[in-house]
């Protein structure tokens, strides 16, 4: 119920955010497309801890990506330096690597955030693993380092 709840409530949110007007039959109007939007995703039965993930809007997540941020800022100057230098510092390379995660949701935050970050992509996900690749060898022993893994999985918890 929380969940749905949850949903309504950000849907009234975008709705005044993006209306910008505050007449009484724009408010109905828009009170009652986010009652019935509710309404279709409750008897839908799509609306979970998965579809709409209340348990990671902690003060974790804002320092997750502050860090991300940062990462992402690291790897546009590695990438750029790597096409400056030419060839010769360019060593693509794929892996699989394996996942700390325990929910859907951390694996797949775990492969946006690596696809995010320039030089590296995830090109499949698994059960308990990850296929990476990989701009350099340097990049994807980043990945294996961990810390991508363990950050993610704190947010889990």
């Amino acid at each position: 119920m929380k969940h749905t709840v949850s949903v309504f409530l950000l849907l009234i949110f975008f709705w005044l955010i993006n209306s910008g007007y505050y007449k009484p039959l724009l408010l109905s109007f828009g009170l009652f497309s986010a009652i019935f939007v509710v309404y279709l995703t409750h008897r839908m039965d799509v609306v979970d801890h998965e579809s709409h993930p209340l348990h990671l809007f902690t003060l974790k997540l804002p320092s997750y990506y502050v860090w991300l941020v940062g990462q992402l800022i690291l790897s546009n100057i590695d990438v750029v330096k790597r096409v400056w230098s030419g060839r010769n510092s360019i060593s693509p390379c794929t892996a699989w690597l394996p996942l700390s995660q325990t929910t859907d949701i951390g694996r797949v935050i775990y492969a946006n955030s690596s696809t995010l970050t320039p030089g590296t992509v995830a090109m499949d996900l698994e059960d308990d693993r990850v296929y990476v690749h990989a701009l350099s060898l340097e990049g994807l022993e980043d990945l294996r380092a961990g810390e991508m893994d363990r950050r993610v999985s704190n947010l889990e918890r």
